[in-house]
């Protein structure tokens, strides 16, 4: 159950969000925001927070979206790495510009199963579910591009991680002089 809702000038992505749905109010496109315990509504567009959030966590959104394409090879409908380090993983239901795109935190899904009219009822790990319009199969489908992000993505960090510093340069003393070529006139 929703312990409230509420009214917010704007809004930031964290750990605690779950979904950002489109919302219609005064004829403007708004968001609705589900975090754990919490409901807000926000005058701000759904991608307009997504592409805030990548830039709080250091990135673009055009950049983050480069970045699942050169690891996973996905372009349409692209899952977003918001912050791998606190595990934000967006999943976008429909093409992130058209307005009735709804945003999925993929660590937040606990599962999901065939609704009514081909949609999707997606259950959080709060016991929340919602129905989502969007198909089983193509929910399914954006579910595995997600997992398949987050394990590349962490296949890179520990393959990094396997190569220890290199140890330093060994300090080489050098003469003030360099080597010089010097030419000796001789007389004849």
């Amino acid at each position: 159950m929703l312990k409230q809702e509420l009214l917010m000038e704007e809004y930031e992505i964290n750990p605690y969000t779950m979904m950002i749905k489109p919302y219609i109010k005064d004829n403007e496109l708004h968001s609705e925001i589900y975090e754990v315990d919490d409901h807000f509504i926000v005058p701000e567009k759904p991608l307009d927070i997504v592409k805030k959030g990548c830039k709080y966590f250091g990135s673009s959104f055009d950049g983050r979206r480069d970045g699942t394409k050169s690891l996973i090879m996905v372009t349409h409908k692209a899952p977003i790495i918001i912050d791998p380090y606190t595990s934000i993983y967006f999943i976008p239901t429909t093409s992130p510009t058209r307005p009735d795109c709804i945003w999925i935190s993929h660590d937040h899904i606990s599962s999901k199963h065939k609704g009514k009219n081909n949609n999707t009822i997606v259950s959080f790990r709060n016991n929340q579910s919602f129905e989502i319009p969007v198909s089983f199969s193509s929910f399914s489908n954006q579910l595995s591009r997600t997992a398949q992000l987050r394990i590349s993505f962490q296949q890179n960090i520990e393959r990094m991680e396997m190569y220890s510093p290199r140890p330093p340069k060994p300090l080489k003393m050098k003469t003030a002089e360099m080597k010089k070529v010097y030419r000796i006139n001789r007389k004849k």
